[in-house]
Order: C-alpha cells, then structure tokens, then sequence
C-alpha cells in the first residue's frame, strides 16, 4: 500500500511546541514511521519551513518526508490558506516528475483536507481525513477565539466528499455529525497513543538529578503558548499556591521573542510568580520523558484539546494530571483514578486539586501507576493498525466500485 499523507502546515520535524507545532506534527511523524513499519511506502508532503532543509528527508525505512515550496517559508499557519492551489500543483509536480503513484490520500487538519479533496478529485483515489480540531468545537469552548472565516464551511465541504473521516474521541464523533451532518457509518473514532518505551517511569528523584533539579514540589505544563491552552490559570492557581507552600512551576513549550510568551512572562511578573516559574522553551521529544519524571503533578488547564498528548505522555510516565474537562482529556484522564478533571475555567479548583496531589504522597503514587496502566491501553501501535483497517476498507471498496464502473 502506497500512502500519501497531506499535512501542509504540521512539518512531522519540526519541534513540538513551537509555533504551530504540536500534537499533530508527534501524530504524523509517529503514525507515518509505524505505517511504514507494517509494510507501507508513506510519503509526507508539507510545505517547507527552512529554506535550508532538503526536499526529501527519510523519517524510517519506508517512509519520508517531502517538502514542497508553497508561500514564504516564514508564513504562519493562518497565512498558508492562499498558497493551497500552489502547494496542490508542487505535490501533482512531484508525482509527475517522480511517477509516484499512491492508493490511499490522508490528510491533516482542514488545510491538508482541501488539499486532499482536490486530489481525490485528481487522483481518483480514496481520501481520509482527520481535522484534529474542529472549528465550531473552539469557537464554543473560548467565544472570541479568532479563526480564517473560510474554515468552518471548509471543514464541512471535506467532511461531505472524504471517504472516511477519522476523529480521536466520541464527542469530535458526535461534533462532526451534529455540525457537519457527517454521516456517522463514515466517521471512525480512532485515538492518538503513546511510545510507552519512551514516556515511561524512571525514578522522580534521578530525573531531578540528571536536569540538575532541587528536590521540590515541581507542576509543569507541556504544551504550545497561545490563549486556548489557559496558561493564565495555571499561573494565577500556582501563585495561590506558593502562599502556603513551596512550589517550582515549569512550562515548557512556545519560542523565544513571542508575543504569546512575552505576555505570560509579564503576568507571572503580575502574580509574584516569576521568581519559582521556569519557561523552557520548547524541547526534543528525547528531553520530555526527564521531565514527565522529574514533576510532581502535570496541569493542562486549556479551554479545549481535541485529545491532549501531553495528558497521555505525562500518564505514560507515571505522573497524574490535573486538567480541564473539555474535549477528549477525559479519554485521558480518569477523574480521581489518575488525576483530576476541572469542569470549570478559573484558579480555585485547580488549586484544590493540584494541592491535593502535591501534598498527599500515597494519593500522588496511586494515582501515577493507575495513569501508567491506562496509557499502555493507549499506544501507537494500536491507533495504526485500526487506521490500516480503514486504509484496507475503503481501498476494497474503491477497487470494486472501479470494478463495477469498468464491467
């Protein structure tokens, strides 16, 4: 099976937590290698984000990665959305040039989904999808949250002519056939996993030791920095929290000289946090299981996650989590079994429950190795071989409607 994946914005390379990377960029990167690794030839195309990095990068054997020049290499994610009919004919090029020729298109977000109808159209194969969020689901969990006008009516144009369209929790499920009228027997609820090899627990006190740590009650995030993920709640409950106790708060994600982290900086300045608040920048996957570890408790207070990675990789290392009950966290967290779901947006409840873990030992481990158990329910491993199954019906499907057509 030869797959092309579509994801013109979400560079599988590039480091998770800077601008516009996150989640999505682990999910195609993690996805695209253990495809590969089941016999799949799996080419990634997205737009190129360093006028340094070659056209073709091989992400595993089998699998590669294939930039394509589409726009300003510096354009943001919201200004990628003109350069989609060049990004399209770059790939249609490519193939050309190359005689690639592919059975299954999937693509990623609502950018990569235009892309990925006009192929189907092209190409005359069948097209996957999966938005990673939803437009709607944004707009109601943080009204004011700004989005390309275009998005939502896109959203449904790909839900409607893609054959499948794969969602990682029931309630995208439900969103997606509420909002988009997407026939339900075409929806497929498939969520992200884990490397559990890599995110697993290590002993809290030799993490602290090989950063260079104290021993002190440390909570971090993990996570991009923009509005929607609630760092601001974060930072207001750990200044509450440093009024009783001595706390260490660590935030790793976002890149330097951001409007995004320079406002944070400044409101733990506000608070009086600044002087037990660290902001690491974003970090290699390589780097992130030291500080699963290392923590105490992981806190992800955002208005709304589609799933919350960082929520399952914390668990994969045997450290509880505090986070909003919104979206698909709740498939992560299961409320006072492995940590703590907040049904509501301000400080004080997270406070109580960040308190709770921190000053409770014996809740603190319970609760790490009932998360360590529920992620290993969780890996990559199974999230792709439920996607091959997909790949395999609809690829059955195609070649019998191709079948009948030609008899």
């Amino acid at each position: 099976m030869r797959i092309a994946a579509i994801s013109v914005h979400g560079c599988p390379v590039v480091q998770a937590g800077e601008q516009d990377a996150g989640g999505m960029n682990v999910y195609v990167l993690e996805t695209a290698k253990r495809l590969a690794e089941r016999g799949a030839q799996v080419d990634v195309f997205t737009r190129r984000h360093d006028p340094d990095d070659p056209q073709c990068i091989e992400l595993g054997p089998g699998a590669r990665l294939i930039h394509l020049d589409a726009g300003p290499v510096e354009a943001s994610k919201h200004e990628t959305y003109p350069f989609l009919p060049l990004f399209t004919e770059r790939l249609l090029e490519f193939l050309r040039r190359e005689g690639s020729r592919y059975d299954i298109i999937i693509s990623h977000y609502w950018l990569s989904g235009l892309v990925g109808l006009r192929l189907r159209r092209i190409l005359g194969i069948p097209h996957v999808t999966s938005f990673h969020t939803l437009a709607e689901l944004k707009r109601r969990a943080r009204p004011g949250e700004w989005d390309l006008p275009v998005r939502a009516d896109s959203e449904a144009r790909i839900a409607a002519g893609a054959d499948r369209v794969v969602v990682w929790t029931e309630h995208e499920r439900d969103a997606a056939a509420r909002y988009y009228h997407t026939d339900p027997a075409r929806i497929e609820i498939i969520p992200p996993g884990v490397d559990t090899d890599r995110f697993r627990p290590s002993g809290q006190s030799a993490a602290r030791k090989r950063l260079g740590m104290r021993e002190e009650k440390t909570v971090l995030y993990v996570g991009r920095l923009e509005r929607l993920k609630g760092v601001d709640i974060l930072l207001e409950a750990s200044a509450a929290l440093s009024r009783t106790m001595g706390i260490r708060l660590l935030i790793a994600g976002g890149y330097a000289n951001s409007p995004e982290l320079a406002r944070l900086q400044s409101l733990a300045s506000e608070l009086g946090a600044a002087s037990f608040t660290t902001f690491l920048g974003s970090m290699s996957r390589d780097r992130l299981p030291d500080y699963y570890n290392a923590a105490d408790v992981c806190v992800l207070p955002s208005y709304y996650e589609s799933f919350g990675l960082a929520a399952l990789e914390a668990s994969a290392c045997g450290t509880p989590v505090v986070a909003s009950k919104v979206g698909g966290l709740p498939c992560v967290v299961k409320d006072g079994e492995t940590g703590f779901l907040i049904p509501w947006r301000c400080p004080g409840p997270f406070v109580d429950s960040v308190e709770k873990l921190l000053t409770d030992d014996g809740l603190r481990g319970a609760m790490g190795m009932a998360a360590r158990a529920h992620a290993e329910t969780l890996t990559w491993d199974a999230t792709v071989d439920k996607l091959m199954d997909v790949f395999d019906a609809v690829g059955m499907r195609a070649a019998l409607a191709g079948s009948l057509a030609a008899g």
